[in-house]
């Protein structure tokens, strides 16, 4: 149960990195800007690499049950 929370609680974190990267592009004024819209993207690309490799080793152990 507490996997799951993690798992949901880590795709909400990628959520709320990609909109804030989103809103950030909007208000492309300066260079500032672009690197808080670079610094949004790389915080979700990295959540998403650690999510992927946390499912599979949750998966391999045993704590998350796999199909069939």
């Amino acid at each position: 149960m507490l996997a799951k929370i993690l798992i949901l609680a880590t795709l909400a974190m990628i959520l709320v990195s990609l909109f804030s990267a989103l809103a950030l592009l909007f208000k492309n004024d300066d260079a500032a800007k672009r690197k808080q819209v670079v610094q949004a993207l790389t915080l979700r690309i990295s959540l998403s690499i650690a999510l992927f490799v946390t499912l599979i080793a949750s998966i391999y152990f045993g704590i998350l049950p796999g199909r069939g």
